[in-house]
C-alpha cells in the first residue's frame, strides 16, 4: 500500500501553490519515448499519485484522455477545483490497485510519487494495465535545488540552502533511506523490460519568488514531519533561512525573484509486445 504522507488540506494547498511541475521539454522526452516504442495514437495516459494535478494537465496536451489518481481525498479535491481539463478525470485510488482495465493504457506515469508506493506491487499493477508496447515513466527530482540572483554570489546562496537541507535531513522519512534517487535506480534495474532508459541529469530552471522557494521547501515531507513534531521550531527554521537568504541577496522582500534550478532524474520503460 502507498505510504500515506500528503493528505491534509493545508499540505494539498501547498502542493498546488508551490510544487514544481516537470517542464514541457521533460514531458516531451516521455512522449517521444512512447512514440518511438509504441507509435500513435496516444489514447490513454494514467498519472498515478497525481497530487494537485499539475503533471496531469501537462499530459493532457498529448493524450486523448488522462486518468489521474491519488490516495488523498484532499489532493484530488484540490486538483478538481483548480487544475481540471475536459480530458482529465480525477479518481481516488491506491497506486497498487488502479481502477482501469487490463491492457487499456498507453502510458503510466508517476511524477514525484513512486518512492511512496509499494514499489513491487505498483510495477506489477502498471504492467497489468499497460497495453502491449505501452510505456512506464517514473520521474522525480533531487531535493537540493540551487538558487541564483543577479548581483549575488550563487555560491553564498547555495551554501545557505545546503545548511537548510541539512537541518531538515534528520526528519526525512526512513522510507526514503535518506534520498530517493537510489530507489529509482533500483527500480530501473529491477524492471525486466528489455527496452528501458535511465536519465539522471535533466535540469529545469524556474523563476520564482524567494517565498515560493521557501514554500516548496515547506511542502517537503521532512519539513511537514518537523512541523507536526515541533511547530515552533519548524516556523523558526523557515523564518531564519528566509531572512538569511534575503540578507545574502541584499533585498528586503521575500517576493524578490530568484532562479531555481531543479535536477530531475527519471526511468522510461516499454512493456514488450508479448509477455
Amino acid at each position: 500500500m502507498t505510504l500515506r504522507m500528503f493528505e491534509g488540506k493545508e499540505q494539498a494547498k501547498g502542493y498546488l501553490k508551490f510544487r514544481v511541475s516537470p517542464s514541457d521539454h521533460l514531458i516531451q522526452q516521455v512522449v517521444d519515448f512512447v512514440e518511438k516504442q509504441k507509435g500513435r495514437p496516444f489514447d490513454l495516459a494514467v498519472d498515478v499519485g497525481c497530487g494537485s494535478g499539475q503533471g496531469s494537465v501537462l499530459l493532457a496536451k498529448h493524450f486523448a484522455s488522462v486518468v489521474a489518481t491519488d490516495i488523498s481525498p484532499a489532493q484530488i479535491g484540490m486538483a478538481i477545483a483548480h487544475t481540471s481539463m475536459p480530458n482529465v478525470t480525477y479518481k481516488l485510488s491506491e497506486a497498487e490497485q488502479l481502477p482501469l482495465a487490463t491492457g487499456s493504457v498507453d502510458l503510466v506515469t508517476a511524477m514525484s510519487a513512486f518512492h511512496w508506493f509499494n514499489r513491487p506491487q505498483f510495477i506489477q499493477e502498471a504492467h497489468r494495465v499497460l497495453k502491449p508496447r505501452g510505456c512506464l515513466a517514473l520521474l522525480n527530482y533531487t531535493m537540493n535545488m540551487e538558487l541564483s540572483h543577479a548581483g549575488c554570489c550563487s555560491e553564498t546562496l547555495n551554501s545557505i540552502c545546503k545548511e537548510l537541507y541539512a537541518a531538515l535531513q534528520p526528519h526525512v522519512s526512513a522510507h526514503l533511506r535518506g534520498t530517493s534517487q537510489p530507489i529509482y535506480r533500483e527500480a530501473y534495474e529491477a524492471i525486466t523490460y528489455p527496452d528501458k532508459e535511465w536519465h539522471d541529469c535533466e535540469c529545469v530552471s524556474k523563476t520564482v519568488p524567494l517565498s515560493g522557494f521557501m514554500g516548496m521547501v515547506e511542502s517537503f515531507s521532512s519539513y511537514q514531519t518537523l512541523l507536526k513534531k515541533d511547530p515552533e521550531e519548524a516556523r523558526r527554521l523557515s523564518s531564519e533561512y528566509t531572512h538569511r537568504l534575503m540578507s545574502a541577496m541584499k533585498v528586503t522582500s521575500p517576493d524578490t525573484e530568484v532562479v531555481m534550478d531543479v535536477k530531475y532524474f527519471y526511468v522510461l520503460a516499454c512493456k514488450p509486445a508479448e509477455d
